[in-house]
């Protein structure tokens, strides 16, 4: 069954949509129904400029500088993978996306998200913070805000900053940067 569209849209724009969205719904007759259609040369997204030796040779002294570099972050995103620890760099860039929210509506729902992938037990990207930042950041998810999960943020940096950032500093990938 298909959610009722018309509370939403006026009322000939949320039948059409209902429409459409049973059509797209339905299983398809045959493969051919998966062939999607690109454009002859797909849009690539813009690359992070490559930083500087110097540039990077800041980031040892500077979680923060490194997490606000798109190259950086990209970089210790892919070390953290490699070490099995990729969802504390997530977290952090979802804190970050949620604190620019303004509808408290769109809020709510980014906080859900944020809840579920990576606070809640058993999350699929459970985050390691203690109980008591546990307990106080489900508090704060009883009504959003802006600073629903800075301390949960504030506990993760920490972590990063004290585990994670020594290692990356000491590997080849980031070697290869400082030349």
């Amino acid at each position: 069954p298909l959610p009722d569209l018309s509370l939403l849209l006026p009322c000939c724009r949320a039948k059409e949509i209902k429409t459409k969205l049973g059509t797209l719904l339905q299983k398809p007759d045959s493969t051919i129904d998966f062939i999607i259609p690109y454009p002859e040369k797909p849009e690539k997204p813009p690359k992070a400029q490559k930083p500087s030796p110097e540039e990077a040779l800041q980031w040892r002294d500077s979680l923060e500088k490194l997490l606000q570099n798109p190259y950086g972050l990209a970089s210790f995103r892919t070390f953290l993978r490699s070490e099995f620890s990729e969802e504390n760099a997530e977290f952090w860039v979802a804190c970050e996306d949620y604190k620019k929210t303004k509808s408290p509506v769109k809020m709510a729902e980014k906080a859900k998200k944020i809840y579920e992938e990576f606070i809640q037990t058993e999350a699929p990207k459970e985050v390691n913070i203690d109980h008591f930042t546990k307990a106080v950041t489900m508090k704060n998810l009883v009504e959003p805000s802006p600073t629903s999960f800075d301390m949960a943020q504030k506990r993760i940096f920490a972590l990063m900053e004290k585990d994670s950032l020594p290692r990356f500093v000491r590997s080849e990938f980031y070697h290869e940067l400082i030349k």
